[in-house]
């Protein structure tokens, strides 16, 4: 971690369209400076999957709706990353269980994985109450706004290595619910981007 400060890293894969909601990543880090004591580095980093650059990062973040297909290489950097202590945020831009997004990533972590490795966790997780309290995962805007599958999704999935979460994953599309500038926050009656803060703290002390 660079000068000792946190970074957020999207991961950049070669299938797809990976470079989605391209504001989200600053209105998150925003989120950090305001509620939290971290030391951040406010610049987005970038990181090709395929490259070993990842393995300096402690939290990535992937997105996109279309076809997610690693190469070999992506796919044997993902599992490497996972499995020694990395921690990657996964975000359906679809917001569709059934859509090619969804399809896709869950058959690229059912081939890295194993299939049944990426499971619903609980409404009481420590994710939801590190840092706000939450039931569950908030629900977004974007989740009945007619493009996806029109259904508010009541969970999160993980893939959980040696009781560790390696890999969080929404169809929610909170990368589009927090693709605004930061300071239009004070439009809302509830900062709705306070859930990333749970995300990214849970990730730096689990």
């Amino acid at each position: 971690m660079p000068d000792n400060k946190f970074f957020f890293t999207r991961l950049q894969y070669e299938s797809g369209d990976w470079d989605v909601d391209q504001r989200m990543p600053s209105n998150l880090l925003n989120s950090l400076i305001e509620y939290t004591t971290l030391k951040v580095d406010t610049k987005e980093n970038v990181v090709s999957l395929s490259s070993n650059d990842i393995f300096r990062c402690p939290f990535c973040y992937l997105s996109g709706h279309k076809l997610v297909e690693f190469t070999a290489q992506e796919r044997a950097n993902f599992e490497k990353y996972v499995r020694n202590g990395g921690f990657v945020f996964v975000d359906d831009c679809n917001h569709d269980i059934d859509g090619l997004f969804a399809k896709s990533f869950e058959s690229q972590m059912e081939r890295i994985f194993g299939a049944d490795q990426l499971k619903k966790i609980p409404n009481n997780h420590p994710l939801y109450s590190i840092f706000f309290s939450f039931d569950g995962p908030p629900t977004t805007s974007q989740e009945l706004n007619g493009w996806g599958d029109d259904i508010v999704h009541d969970y999160l999935k993980a893939i959980e290595i040696n009781g560790r979460m390696g890999v969080l994953y929404s169809n929610k599309d909170y990368g589009c619910e927090w693709d605004y500038d930061f300071r239009n926050k004070r439009f809302y009656k509830i900062d709705n981007t306070r859930f990333s803060v749970n995300i990214v703290m849970y990730a730096l002390m689990r």
